[in-house]
């Protein structure tokens, strides 16, 4: 008989990045390896800020809908949510709010069906965990819990929070919910350091993939610069991703203002997010030449994209240090690209990225050793690190030795036998990034 599993989280496919793309990627997986899904999510928003689509007529209320993942039907009950246009501290919390309430009746309602044997909640929201707890007391199931990003610590460190009270409150109920957990798990050495410090207990690693299948090198640059408007001898220095506060994205105009007279330099910025507008306003302010904002792009050409570049820049602010693990750095790697990384020593992001030699290591919000680490990049060469970057992916970051880990570690050493939980070993801690 099929295990049933069932993932709560308000990011889900067709989310085209961040953790959307994950779960929806985990789940798809599981679903072809002969377990039976369903989802508890919200209508795709991320990273526009806003509900997309065929979605937008039914955001009010809740859907269910059958998605294919593979040649198998995933079940994904959608619940209605506030999204915020402009995400602020408070507008968050309210976004978490409504989600927490809008799934916790579908739980109820899932409560009177045939009972799910794994409870997968992804953090963020870390709340999400309390939905996970409320089924397992009910059902007697095994919860799991997978955090993508450290939320609390990010809040409080990047000053979204600033009440020591709300902290210490934030901090005690993530407490409750780490204790009530039966296997944890994250997606960088780093966090799961710091989560096993919390939770005191074994966490184990479940690093974000790539499918280097879609993600792969292409060796006429000069072809594809030219499809994109671009000369054969431009030197492209790219940001794609989310764009948002943690990255700190103000450094690149400025990094671009200080190559402003070398005009075979271009900077492009492409994604989406609250911070986009502040941006291109400030790009204006300067009166910027070498800047250019792209839209997300479609996925059958982010490949072709990503190989548009000769440096791919991964930044985000000093104090986000080993709280988030920048997920687009996979889809670099895989591409075989050159990124150019702000970490702190003693991160596992640094770590990794030296032992490895797969990237460009530079500090987080040091303006010059921004622009030097950029001048480095594009005036050396570093066709030895393309090489590493690309080889990395395919030995550590595909889906089937990721996946294929989580399902031996957690769940087949996870088991419910008449709503008893045993556990037959202890987990493996393997290295690696996302």
């Amino acid at each position: 008989m099929k295990k049933r599993i069932l993932l709560i989280g308000y990011n889900y496919y067709p989310e085209p990045t961040g953790i959307g793309k994950y779960s929806g990627e985990m789940i798809a997986w599981l679903a072809q390896h002969g377990y039976e899904c369903e989802v508890v999510t919200a209508y795709p928003y991320y990273p526009q800020w806003k509900v997309q689509g065929l979605y937008t007529e039914k955001k009010f209320w809740y859907c269910t809908e059958y998605l294919n993942a593979g040649g198998t039907k995933v079940k994904v009950n959608r619940c209605p949510m506030y999204v915020p246009s402009v995400p602020t501290g408070l507008k968050r919390i309210a976004l978490d709010l409504s989600f927490l309430i809008s799934a916790f009746f579908k739980i109820c309602q899932l409560l009177f069906q045939k009972k799910f044997d794994y409870v997968i909640t992804v953090v963020p929201c870390f709340q999400f965990g309390l939905l996970g707890v409320f089924y397992k007391l009910c059902r007697k199931t095994v919860l799991l819990y997978h955090i993508q990003d450290l939320q609390i610590e990010a809040a409080r460190d990047l000053k979204m929070i600033t009440s020591h009270a709300v902290i210490k409150a934030l901090f005690k109920l993530e407490k409750y919910i780490l204790s009530k957990s039966d296997a944890i798990s994250s997606i960088s050495d780093g966090m799961v350091h710091k989560i096993k410090i919390k939770a005191k207990k074994d966490i184990f690693l479940c690093a974000n993939w790539t499918d280097c299948t879609l993600f792969f090198p292409i060796q006429n640059k000069s072809t594809i610069k030219e499809n994109y408007g671009f000369k054969p001898s431009d030197k492209i220095v790219l940001y794609s991703g989310a764009i948002g506060e943690k990255q700190g994205l103000g450094a690149i105009l400025h990094a671009a203002k200080t190559f402003e007279m070398h005009a075979e330099i271009k900077f492009i910025i492409c994604g989406s997010g609250p911070y986009k507008e502040k941006l291109l306003l400030l790009a204006a302010k300067m009166e910027l030449k070498n800047v250019i904002f792209f839209p997300l792009q479609p996925s059958e050409s982010f490949n072709l994209f990503l190989n548009l570049a000769d440096v791919h820049l991964i930044i985000q602010k000093s104090n986000a240090g080993d709280l988030v693990m920048p997920s687009k750095l996979t889809s670099v790697l895989g591409v075989g690209g050159l990124a150019l990384i702000t970490a702190h020593k003693g991160t596992g992001l640094y770590s990794s990225v030296s032992l490895h030699n797969i990237g460009l290591l530079i500090e987080p919000e040091d303006q010059q050793a921004l622009n030097t680490g950029i001048w480095k990049a594009i005036s050396e060469n570093h066709d030895s690190i393309r090489a590493n970057a690309r080889t990395y992916a395919e030995e550590h970051l595909s889906i089937d030795k990721i996946m294929g880990d989580y399902e031996k570690q957690v769940l087949k050493n996870h088991v419910n036998i008449k709503g008893l939980q045993t556990k037959s070993q202890k987990p493996h801690m393997a290295t690696s990034i996302g």
